[in-house]
């Protein structure tokens, strides 16, 4: 066994789901090695829970949607409602070895699957203990652009690092958050206002996604103004897009244009009422990922970024929105990436990916980073 699955798989049921003696955890493994759902079994076991197990593909999970029917996805739905129910963890390792596998689905077809499945994973993010983290794969080294070796090495580095060393500078931030009004948010092509006041903000450490590293909060849902352009490339639902830039008013997406796949674009923002409202406010500081690869569980987490979210909004921060749709798509602020300002209350908070307060300095790559 390869000690690094060890050492993955231990830190998934600690520091992640925290499972207690009798619970029951669903292990989902897409497209990994059987050894890495070996390793996460065994280290289930040690904690005295009990492991449940589904291996599923993407190329059968394609061929499944295609042309798949209402009865299909909603039978579907049905059994996979009852057995997650009586879950109290959730832990997913998904592989991929083509991220644009899904890419010439019939939208129709996706919609209806995403549809029928979105009770399940609603029941899934509000009740149960969950984690989700991608796999290494050839496919994400050449996204990275990385030898395959030299990714696993970044891989397993990044989601291994010792997450407690962001506790007390995440603590300030997520108290900041809870205590602010108003957000401004500038950098190149970006100038963008909005009220998070009220809004419950929580600090991401390593509990829910692998790797980790960001405070999340929601603006108002009416309350967003302005423009912001993302200067990191996006995949969703298999459709890559670049120089994705939004235009708000009264907190709705009126106009959104992007130099790839822009009716693709418009098409996800017209899936339903919520897609054009935002659910979820973002800033992101893990010292180990500094460019974007086309993996939003690693591109939500890049140094001096922050990500904008379209679509459905997390029971914990929740401005009302409701969506099928959930779209990070990521802002990088580092002097690097051209810069950025945000701005709490009129209070510098962050500039060119850096954070100004004293008390969030903890956040920097160089406390971070150093032992």
């Amino acid at each position: 066994m390869d000690p690094r699955y060890t050492a993955l798989a231990r830190n998934l049921v600690t520091h992640s789901t925290n499972l207690q003696p009798g619970e029951k955890v669903l292990l989902h493994s897409f497209d990994i090695p059987e050894r890495m759902t070996l390793a996460l079994i065994r280290a289930v076991r040690d904690r005295n829970a009990i492991p449940f197990v589904q291996v599923q593909s993407a190329l059968l999970d394609r061929e499944c949607i295609l042309e798949g029917t209402s009865e299909q996805f909603e039978t579907s739905s049905h059994w996979e409602m009852e057995r997650m129910q009586k879950m109290d963890a959730y832990i997913a390792i998904r592989g991929s070895n083509n991220v644009f596998e899904n890419s010439d689905l019939p939208p129709e077809d996706m919609k209806r699957a995403m549809k029928a499945m979105k009770p399940v994973l609603d029941w899934r993010v509000k009740k149960t203990k969950w984690c989700i983290l991608r796999w290494p794969s050839a496919s994400m080294a050449q996204q990275a652009k990385m030898s395959t070796e030299a990714f696993e090495e970044f891989y397993f580095n990044a989601c291994c690092m010792d997450y407690g060393r962001m506790v007390d500078g995440m603590s300030a931030l997520e108290g900041r958050m809870r205590n602010a009004s108003d957000v401004r948010i500038s950098g190149p092509g970006t100038n963008l206002s909005f009220s998070i006041k009220g809004i419950n903000a929580v600090a991401c450490g390593g509990t829910h996604n692998i790797p980790d590293g960001e405070v999340f909060s929601c603006p108002v849902k009416d309350s967003v103004e302005g423009t912001i352009t993302f200067n990191a490339d996006t995949i969703y639902q298999g459709t890559s897009f670049s120089d994705i830039c939004l235009k708000f008013k009264d907190g709705k997406i009126i106009e959104a244009t992007s130099s790839s796949n822009e009716d693709k674009l418009n098409e996800i923002l017209d899936s339903d009422t919520g897609a054009r409202f935002i659910g979820e406010f973002a800033i992101a500081f893990n010292p180990m990922i500094r460019e974007p690869m086309l993996d939003i569980l690693f591109d939500e987490k890049i140094c001096g970024s922050f990500h904008f979210t379209p679509g459905q909004a997390y029971e914990e921060a929740n401005n009302g929105n409701e969506s099928q749709v959930h779209w990070d798509m990521v802002n990088i602020q580092r002097e690097d990436w051209g810069g950025g300002e945000i701005w709490f209350d009129e209070e510098l908070i962050r500039k060119d990916g850096l954070f100004v307060p004293p008390d969030l300095h903890k956040l920097n790559p160089d406390y971070l980073l150093s032992n």
